[in-house]
């Protein structure tokens, strides 16, 4: 194995944004954060979206996750033909 051409593999915090559900793995990434974990030592800490903590998949559960307003979106383009429709028939 060559020396100095792989990178550093280190203990990580990652923390899933929505449930707050953190876990300690080992990874390359890093962070200027940093989070003192349960045996007392700082790790950096890394905010992740989705986790096997909050994804329906793992969870067996389904969440609603509007952050750019779809429904909104569907009614401002789709909105009017519906309610034409439904008052023809």
């Amino acid at each position: 194995m060559k020396n100095d051409i792989h990178p550093d593999y280190h203990e990580v915090v990652f923390k899933d944004a929505s449930t707050g559900h953190q876990f300690l793995t080992r990874s390359t990434a890093t962070s200027s954060r940093t989070v003192e974990w349960e045996d007392g030592n700082e790790y950096p800490l890394i905010v992740v979206d989705v986790t096997s903590e909050s994804h329906p998949f793992w969870t067996g559960a389904q969440r609603v996750m509007d952050t750019a307003g779809r429904v909104e979106k569907f009614q401002r383009r789709y909105g009017n033909r519906i309610r034409r429709q439904k008052k023809t028939q």
